[in-house]
Order: structure tokens, then C-alpha cells, then sequence
């Protein structure tokens, strides 16, 4: 059976671009096309195909939030990124969103038939130019107090400020201030982006 194909992009030269380099593919079928998230959901309520190309920027919603909810909603049908972006942090949320692979928008026609392929036999593909973003390392360069270091292996293993007050001997408020700091020093809006960001810098494991 062929893999139906459909690719949600707001531009419409992209649209026939990847239309033109996969309507000859063999076992390949062209579904269709949305230039937006809603018109996408709202084809998806009719018809599954096998395999979405998802642009990442969308005009009513981005593609990150878009792969999450069609994730949910439809967990059987696989979805390849689609970006002008080679972001760590684009592809990284992409994939954690459910996305099977990510490919940039340079693509030739062997690398979206191959990247097509791979998801539907459930692998994941990333384009070269991806997977060198994602092994790269972060540049940033974090510096702790030893105090600070203590609180937040602390904050990770689940503690609150009063426990770690009374570990640590300190009091609630600096325990407090030291949580602030950290959350300053890592531009991390809660706890959970917190430690999420220090385990990616290997601060903590």
C-alpha cells in the first residue's frame, strides 16, 4: 500500500516544491495539503494519512505545539519536522512533541523519500545538518556557588525550603534567595525547567 503523505506549511511554493519532488515516488501518495494548523486539524477529523510534514512556523500556532496535539490525538500517524531552523532548541522540543524526524527545508528528494521511509518503519530521521545541532553543546557557561551547587542537588531530589533549611543549617529565607538566584542564572521560569537545564549542562545528574 502506498504511504500517504501530507504537508502542513504556510507557503505555498514549499508546498508545491515537496509536491513536485514526491508526486512520481513510488508507494508514495500525495494527501494533501493545510496552510495552517486549524485547517489541518480539521482535515485530520476526516483522514489520517501515514506521515505529516510539519512546518514549525505556522501563522496560528507554531508546529512544536501542533506535533503535540496531533500526537495526542493521533498517535498512529508520524510526523517529520519541517524548517528553514537547524535550532537545537527547535528540533530538541519538536522531537520531545512526538515528531519521528526533522528535516530541513534544503532537503533533496532522497532525503525526504528516505526520511519518510525510516518514520513509517517507526526509526527516526534527522537530517545531517539536525543531528549535528542536537550533539552540539550548549555554550553556556553556568557559574555556582558552592552553596548554590548544594541547593540545587537538593531542589532535584524533591526537597522544600524547609528541609533544606534544616539540611543544610541555613535559614528558610536564604534557601529562598538561593533558589531565586538559580532560577535568575539559568533563565528558568519553575523548578522543572530548572533542573531540566542543569542536567542538560551536566551540573547535576
Amino acid at each position: 500500500m502506498a504511504t500517504k503523505v501530507f504537508i502542513v506549511d504556510d507557503h505555498y511554493m514549499v508546498i508545491e516544491g515537496i509536491r513536485s519532488l514526491l508526486q512520481h515516488e513510488k508507494g508514495m501518495e500525495w494527501s494533501g495539503h493545510a496552510q495552517t494548523a486549524a485547517s489541518c486539524l480539521a482535515y485530520l477529523q476526516r483522514e489520517q494519512p501515514d506521515v505529516i510534514l510539519m512546518d514549525i512556523n505556522l501563522p496560528d500556532m507554531s508546529g512544536i505545539d501542533l506535533c503535540k496535539e496531533v500526537k495526542t490525538k493521533y498517535p498512529s500517524v508520524f510526523i517529520i519536522g519541517l524548517s528553514t531552523f537547524n535550532q537545537q532548541s527547535f528540533i530538541q522540543k519538536m522531537m520531545e512533541n512526538g515528531a519521528s524526524g526533522y528535516v530541513l527545508k534544503n532537503a533533496t528528494q532522497e532525503e525526504l523519500t528516505e526520511a519518510i521511509a525510516m518514520v513509517c518503519r517507526g526509526k527516526i530521521y534527522l537530517s545531517e545538518e539536525a543531528s549535528y545541532a542536537l550533539r552540539e553543546q550548549p555554550s553556556v557557561t553556568i557559574i555556582l556557588t558552592r552553596r548554590e551547587k548544594e541547593v540545587l542537588e537538593l531542589i532535584a531530589e524533591g526537597m522544600t525550603n524547609n528541609e533544606i533549611a534544616v539540611k543544610l543549617f541555613i535559614s528558610v529565607t536564604t534557601v529562598d534567595t538561593h533558589r531565586k538566584n538559580l532560577l535568575s542564572k539559568f533563565e528558568a521560569k519553575n523548578v522543572a525547567s530548572l533542573i531540566r537545564a542543569a542536567i542538560k549542562l551536566q551540573l547535576i545528574k
